[in-house]
């Protein structure tokens, strides 16, 4: 029964809002105190079961481990309904629901009268629910469903303003990039299965030491990289600071206090997989180490409140990391909590920074910063990681799935039968490239085979143009009228002569011969 309550209630409250929204029961100003009572109320029976939780832990009245029934069974797959109490799901799910709790009451009045206040709520419940799922699921795939459910709502916020351009490209960019680590998340879950033979986080811890070398090594850098999504490490950190353009509450509770953190919480959930990874750990603590560094130098020259928040944030997360690659397991746990409360009370006063902030002049650029005007200008721009991410990664994929919808639309639909549309969908090319394809029968490509055949014809136009035509071309071009036209003038300046035009003659009667 503990752990229904500890989980349902805030999806019960989602469904609840979601259900008087599409009914029209639930809409406009009038509804607001409803909405906020049914959320508040929700997450508060949860803090209150977990509370009963810790108490019933330490009255040794409470089980670690606790198998409600069997979800799904198939075969030798069997995915237990299991949740898991001890002193790492406890501490996050308490630091989840307070900073759950603490952010839904400051939206009640923050959110007032803002067109969007009942989706809101819905959302923020949702996220509530899926964050004490992560933290207290039994086995990998009840953490899983958390983990996703709290990466949708993320979308689902920072996409707030969605008449915003910016909000939903920027949401966008957070979604798809944290599907990496989604992708690494179900690849441990597999590899956990069949290397194992179990979901369950007790049988994981218990079984890693058991794992030759090189699974062991596979199934932490899996967990690492789902890891490194989760909580924008670098080179996977750019999405954090795109995160920002939600409302304020939302910033708090996800990327400052709670969600940011599911990556370092999965990470410590799977200690016993990278102690026998050691050299996993090492490439944890230098990315930790490379994450802080980065956080630390572009937060230097940020110029509003969230962007310096979220730098800082990126910073102390990428220093969780590195504690937790050096071994020191539990610093890392009491720097997530202690952090999560400290930067969400961060995020929630930022509103009012000008307040605060009237009789105190703002922190000048470091010296060393603002003498040297690159490195200045490189923590303007990041260090160009999101643009070095783009060159590698997006651009080349935008430009194969425009090939394979040029390729679809007039080969694949063609060979069927069907319509070609008369809007061309030919592949977009550069502008300078346009200039040499006025011949319409010229085949247009692009992606990566494009550029390859584009820089192979620059390779041979230039080689035509200098060594050819510039170079043996103009030599060609001197012998022949200079030396060779010459001597075939004089050539036949001689066959104009009498006697050599009879000799030429007898030579030809004799041949005739």
């Amino acid at each position: 029964m503990l752990p229904e309550l500890i989980v349902l209630p805030p999806f019960l409250a989602a469904l609840f809002i979601g259900i008087g929204i599409l009914s029209g029961r639930i809409a406009g100003e009038a509804s607001e105190r409803l909405t906020a009572r049914i959320t508040l109320y929700a997450s508060g029976i949860s803090l209150l079961a977990v509370l009963i939780a810790i108490f019933m832990k330490l009255q040794g009245l409470l089980a670690e481990h606790i198998v409600l029934g069997t979800w799904f069974e198939s075969g030798n797959y069997r995915i237990n309904i299991s949740f898991i109490f001890d002193n790492l799901s406890l501490a996050m799910a308490t630091t989840s629901i307070i900073l759950s709790v603490m952010v839904i009451r400051f939206s009640i009045n923050y959110m007032h009268r803002e067109a969007g206040f009942h989706r809101f709520f819905l959302v923020l419940s949702l996220f509530a629910g899926a964050m004490l799922l992560l933290a207290i699921g039994g086995n990998a795939v009840l953490s899983f469903v958390g983990w996703e459910v709290a990466g949708v709502t993320s979308y689902l916020l920072i996409a707030y303003a969605y008449d915003r351009t910016v909000a939903a490209n920027n949401a966008t960019r957070a979604f798809i990039t944290t599907r990496i680590g989604d992708i690494a998340f179900v690849t441990a879950i597999f590899f956990s299965f069949f290397w194992i033979g179990s979901f369950e986080w007790n049988d994981i811890a218990n079984d890693a030491a058991e794992l030759p070398r090189g699974e062991a090594r596979v199934l932490a850098l899996c967990f690492l990289l789902a890891a490194i999504a989760k909580s924008a490490q670098v080179p996977l950190a750019p999405w954090l600071a795109r995160a920002i353009v939600g409302p304020t509450p939302s910033s708090a509770i996800f990327y400052g206090a709670v969600m940011v953190h599911a990556g370092i919480y999965l990470v410590l959930r799977s200690e016993p997989v990278f102690e026998h990874a050691p050299l996993v750990m090492v490439l944890m603590a230098i990315i930790g180490l490379l994450t802080a560094i980065y956080g630390f130098f572009c937060g230097l020259t940020q110029t509003d409140t969230k962007s310096a928040l979220i730098f800082s944030t990126t910073a102390q997360v990428g220093l969780m990391f590195l504690e937790a690659g050096l071994g020191f397991w539990d610093l890392a746990l009491w720097h997530l909590c202690a952090h999560a409360v400290f930067r969400g009370y961060q995020f929630l006063t930022s509103s009012s920074i000008m307040q605060q902030i009237k009789d105190n002049p703002p922190r000048p650029v470091p010296n060393f910063l603002e003498k040297r005007r690159w490195l200045y200008l490189a923590s303007l721009q990041r260090l160009w990681l999101e643009n070095l991410g783009d060159w590698i990664a997006v651009k080349p994929i935008q430009r194969l799935g425009s090939d394979l919808h040029y390729f679809d639309s007039r080969i694949v639909d063609s060979a069927a039968g069907l319509p070609i549309p008369k809007t061309s969908t030919a592949p977009t090319e550069s502008a300078e490239r346009r200039d040499y394809q006025a011949d319409p029968e010229v085949i247009q490509v692009s992606g990566l085979g494009g550029r390859l055949i584009y820089a192979l014809a620059d390779v041979f136009y230039w080689f035509e143009d200098r060594l050819i035509l510039r170079g043996i071309g103009e030599d060609i071009v001197r012998v022949g009228r200079h030396q060779l036209g010459s001597a075939l003038n004089r050539f036949e300046a001689l066959l104009s002569e009498p006697r050599f035009l009879v000799a030429l003659i007898i030579a030809a009667l004799l041949a005739a011969l």
